[in-house]
């Protein structure tokens, strides 16, 4: 199978179960057109997310990484009503797209997108009190995934699910040896949800207009 033969499937599953919205294709043509990297989650990534939020009947999240606020709609259009949901970006152009996006989804309310590095926001969060969160959602720099884990792992609760993207690395994640930092943070953040007793969890390949890559899922058990 190809790449064309996956973004087929992935336009017919669209076509089939996402109806047309204007408020994330404007959200997609905003991030385009402010020169944001084209790294979302797909369409049927972003419903699924949106699906697990709502099977979770989760009330709070905190995303890692908002870009343009695509995934951070999807997410919070899952919540239901006094939800509340916090994405950390490190980039403040980042950050201004995805205000606008959610302002213009409806969501402002919603959604408290936070600027600065999360490797310096997590703290904060703790120290505030913020949390736990039913549901995580990490989607940063790959390096980084050791500590976004471990920071997630205590911002959770016992029944918290912990989502982590962009885990299968065109399959270089099976490379022991890669000097890339992206493959071996996730390998660590692999390693550390092996060794933890408080999480149950599994990693999913996944195809599509994305290309080849997949998710870490973790339920937190104790």
């Amino acid at each position: 199978m190809s790449q064309d033969q996956w973004s087929a499937v992935d336009r017919y599953f669209t076509d089939q179960l996402l109806p047309n919205d204007p408020v994330l294709d404007e959200a997609l043509r905003a991030s385009a057109a402010a020169g944001l990297p084209a790294i979302q989650v797909s369409p049927a990534q972003g419903k699924l997310l949106e699906v697990l939020v709502r099977i979770h009947g989760a009330r709070t999240i905190l995303e890692l990484g908002t870009l343009g606020g695509y995934s951070t709609i999807w997410l919070a259009r899952g919540l239901p009503a006094g939800g509340r949901l916090v994405s950390l970006e490190a980039e403040p152009k980042h950050a201004e797209v995805a205000r606008a996006n959610l302002a213009r989804a409806g969501l402002a309310q919603a959604v408290e997108v936070r600027l600065g590095r999360a490797i310096e926001t997590l703290p904060r969060l703790a120290a505030e009190g913020r949390g736990p969160f039913d549901l995580i959602f990490i989607d940063a720099d790959k390096a980084g995934y050791p500590d976004y884990f471990t920071w997630a792992l205590k911002l959770a609760r016992r029944g918290s699910v912990i989502i982590a993207d962009n885990v299968v690395r065109h399959g270089a994640v099976t490379d022991a040896a890669s000097s890339d930092p992206g493959v071996q943070g996730v390998r660590r953040m692999l390693e550390l949800a092996a060794a933890e007793p408080r999480v149950s969890a599994t990693a999913i390949q996944t195809v599509g207009s994305k290309g080849y890559d997949g998710f870490l899922i973790a339920a937190v058990i104790a």
